[in-house]
């Protein structure tokens, strides 16, 4: 599949830029995010996090449990968390906190959808508060927060900054 087959939520981040807190403003949003919920997305996860609870794997304990199929855990959604904000923030980010509380389960055949916007920014340490959401059919999935420390100038070793044309390179 080429980058015009697939949908835009799909698309690789543009270039491996590397965000400056410069750049970086109270109230700028991310790019939407949409993570299809299949099976092997759930259970993959759940084994590579650990966690062999039978309701992450086995639909019949977890409709049993009460529960319509199988969930997400924790530990996965975590992670897509954190994914999002550091292909928003470039590689030579570093996430310094994850703060999130769960809701509505994750189940497959539906659609996460990630949103963020900067909550604060403290020039001080370098760092930026993102606030999370993820939405699917049955409402929010999982909110937070994720504090993230952003490169300045003399760490971004020549990358890109997202203000600055192609081509060029930040001295």
């Amino acid at each position: 599949m080429n980058d015009a087959q697939r949908s835009p939520a799909a698309l690789p981040s543009p270039g491996r830029i590397t965000r400056r807190l410069a750049d970086v403003a109270v109230g700028d949003t991310l790019a939407p995010l949409a993570i299809p919920l299949t099976t092997t997305l759930i259970v993959s996860g759940a084994i590579a996090s650990r966690d062999f609870q039978e309701v992450h794997h086995d639909p019949a304990i977890a409709r049993a449990r009460g529960s319509q199929d199988i969930i997400m855990n924790i530990l996965t959604t975590n992670g897509l968390i954190g994914r999002y904000v550091t292909e928003w923030a470039g590689p030579d980010a570093f996430i310094r906190g994850i703060d999130i509380r769960l809701g509505a389960p994750n189940y497959p055949g539906d659609t996460m959808t990630l949103t963020g916007t900067v909550a604060a920014v403290d020039a001080a340490d370098g760092s930026v508060r993102v606030a999370v959401v993820g939405v699917n059919s049955l409402g929010n999935h999982v909110t937070g927060t994720v504090t993230v420390r952003l490169a300045n100038d003399e760490e971004t070793d020549g990358a890109r900054s997202p203000s600055s044309p192609p081509g060029s390179v930040v001295s």
